[in-house]
């Protein structure tokens, strides 16, 4: 398959793409690439929202941690569904398991907007190896990787949404996406009220 063989996509409404996976699965690479070949399009780096706490702020893959998580992914939800309810093709990057994808479907409800739901899940070896070799302020200690990636396993209805990239690059696993966006592969219904 050619890299990014799938076209520039423009829609005349607004949805929301959540790529998730553990930490190391290529999410950021692989949303910016979405984000460039939908129009008008943003991408939401979930890691970036977090980093605005300034006092206090808690590791988020620390038990501790979870109210601040929400509060965050929340925070995160409004500026997606706000840009959504604009016309833009929003792709957020970021984990969020099935714990917090209920916040998401909510919002995608009550604004009528399409949510897409992608999670990359790379092999465990290969997830290893690409966390611990990325630098900055990456995550990179091999306990909390293996955690979330054991927390992205198993995960029952959501198994349809899964896809393998351990053995893709970054560009085949955007094209895979995309197809998968194109094809309704990857929406999710709404919730029950």
């Amino acid at each position: 398959m050619n890299p990014l063989t799938v076209q520039r996509t423009t829609r005349p409404d607004g949805q929301v793409t959540v790529l998730t996976g553990p930490p190391g699965a290529g999410k950021s690479t692989v949303a910016a690439l979405l984000a460039d070949c939908l129009t008008p399009s943003v991408h939401l780096h979930s890691d970036d929202f977090w980093h605005y706490i300034k006092q206090g702020r808690i590791a988020p893959y620390l038990p501790e941690a979870h109210q601040q998580n929400k509060v965050v992914l929340q925070v995160l939800v409004s500026a997606a569904f706000g840009y959504a309810s604009g016309g833009y093709q929003v792709v957020c990057d970021g984990i969020v398991g099935p714990w917090f994808i209920d916040l998401f479907r909510a919002a995608a409800r009550e604004q009528a907007v399409p949510l897409s739901y992608v999670i990359l899940r790379p092999d465990r070896p290969t997830t290893l190896e690409r966390a611990t070799g990325r630098t900055g302020d990456a995550l990179t200690d091999p306990a909390p990787i293996r955690s979330l990636h054991n927390r992205f396993s198993s995960l029952g209805i959501y198994e349809d949404h899964v896809l393998d990239s351990s053995n893709l690059t970054a560009e085949a696993t955007a094209d895979v996406v995309l197809q998968g966006i194109a094809q309704g592969a990857y929406l999710l219904g709404p919730m029950a009220t």
